[in-house]
């Protein structure tokens, strides 16, 4: 497993969000962890992270502990996060972002070659290189997300409702993208409210509701599953 997480409580203030959280993640896998809003998924990721410290638990990373490190330490060790809402930089150039997303990467790092290795898998990016990231679409603004993550050259990524807001046809092209990414070796954990493309992708899936998450499964198992079907699939 490229991650285990035991017994893990979080939250803001003096209102825990996670309750004894649990979740496995084997390394070149895509688990999808699924829940409706406010359900704790974001504050999940956010733990993993080290943007919100974890209460009592135990994060670990390639068998080490990671929860006590910061978020950029967290980063070096290659587990990197595609947030909620995209959040690039408006003001700067897609390149610029691209480039931010490699802060923490050795000089002399040959970060040139990445990039044109990610416009391979974004071309649009590549047209838009020059342009400000403000000026993109919603489904172009997340797709340079992803690669910003990608700059970072992550062993596992961490992607918060990357469909959220988007057409459908720009949904498919996400959930197309994830399969090429985890298809290069890159471990991927997918926290989705769209239920059904997110257990359709995923080998392994969690549900979380109120800050517990008390059902996993296969994703082809939980797509069948009477309780995620009414709750989460429509049906």
């Amino acid at each position: 497993m490229i991650l285990e997480v035991e017994s893990l409580n979080s939250g803001y203030g003096k209102i825990q969000v996670l309750k004894d959280i649990r979740l496995t993640v084997p390394a070149g896998g895509i688990v999808a962890l699924i829940g409706s809003n406010g359900a704790g998924k974001s504050t999940f990721l956010m733990t993993l992270s080290g943007i919100v410290r974890p209460w009592s638990g135990v994060i670990s990373f390639e068998g080490q502990p990671i929860h006590g490190l910061s978020a950029d330490e967290i980063v070096r060790r290659g587990v990197v996060q595609a947030p909620e809402g995209r959040r690039v930089f408006a003001r700067m150039t897609v390149e610029e972002n691209m480039d931010l997303g490699a802060y923490t990467r050795p000089r002399g790092a040959n970060l040139a070659a990445d990039k044109e290795e990610l416009f391979t898998l974004f071309p649009i990016l590549k047209t838009r290189r020059k342009g400000l990231a403000g000026n993109l679409s919603g489904g172009e603004q997340q797709m340079l997300a992803m690669a910003r993550a990608l700059m970072a050259r992550p062993k596992l990524l961490l992607l918060d409702e990357p469909s959220l807001g988007l057409a459908p046809k720009m949904v498919e092209a996400v959930f197309a993208l994830i399969r090429q990414i985890n298809a290069r070796g890159i471990t991927v954990l997918l926290v989705e409210q769209n239920a059904y493309k997110a257990l359709q992708i995923a080998q392994t899936a969690y549900v979380i509701e109120n800050g517990v998450n008390d059902l996993e499964g296969a994703g082809s198992e939980l797509l069948k599953n009477p309780k995620v079907k009414a709750a989460y699939l429509g049906a």
